[in-house]
């Protein structure tokens, strides 16, 4: 019976010193490595001046950051609305270092060689009505996404890095990230509509 106490003791003690767990910093890296790749792809694209490459950066980044948001709020959303609390709280402990860098580089990079790309074809016209339509939607976005998406993952590891994280506190964190996801993945179709009517009928 000692024993078994002891043992439980020395166990309890180890998970209060491993509070994260110890995938998330391989979660963070692997994250970290793959969000290298857009901005760097927009590098070359603007160091050779090539319309094509920086055309491809712009539609592969923004495709996959309007996929990654549209999978999250109506896929992932609806599979974690099933699930009770412990399981949203291991999803939202595994999801949340994963996407870290990934979304805000996706993001970055595909408003920045928009704008390039914009100027390239000569359609970047501040007084065209579209043009500023695409404006406002890219601040709304950029502010949603480094205003609220950013904070809620620090916030989601503070809260584990604590001796008893709140775990009612992480999925909430985390759910309003996922449904926050659904409203950028409709404001990132609006836009799409926009660069295509902009293509089809410069300003």
């Amino acid at each position: 019976m000692v024993e078994e106490q002891i043992k439980t003791s020395e166990m309890s003690r180890v998970e209060s010193q491993e509070r994260i767990p110890k995938y998330t910093s391989s979660l963070l890296l692997w994250s970290f490595i793959l969000a290298l790749i857009p901005p760097l792809s927009l590098v070359l694209a603007l160091s050779t001046k090539s319309l094509f490459l920086l055309q491809y950066v712009h539609v592969i980044s923004g495709g996959v950051w309007t996929g990654f948001d549209l999978f999250m709020s109506v896929i992932l959303g609806r599979i974690l609305a099933s699930l009770d609390l412990p399981g949203r709280v291991e999803i939202a402990k595994r999801l949340t270092p994963t996407t870290f860098f990934i979304m805000p580089s996706l993001a970055a990079t595909a408003i920045t060689a928009g704008v390039y790309l914009a100027q390239s074809l000569g359609v970047f016209d501040l007084r065209s009505p579209w043009i500023i339509a695409a404006g406002v939607i890219v601040l709304i976005l950029s502010a949603q996404g480094f205003g609220v998406f950013m904070p809620n993952g620090m916030r989601i590891f503070m809260e584990l890095a604590k001796p008893n994280p709140d775990r009612q506190k992480i999925a909430k964190l985390n759910g309003i990230n996922i449904k926050l996801s659904g409203v950028q993945g409709v404001m990132q179709i609006a836009i799409i509509f926009v660069m295509a009517h902009i293509a089809v009928y410069p300003p």
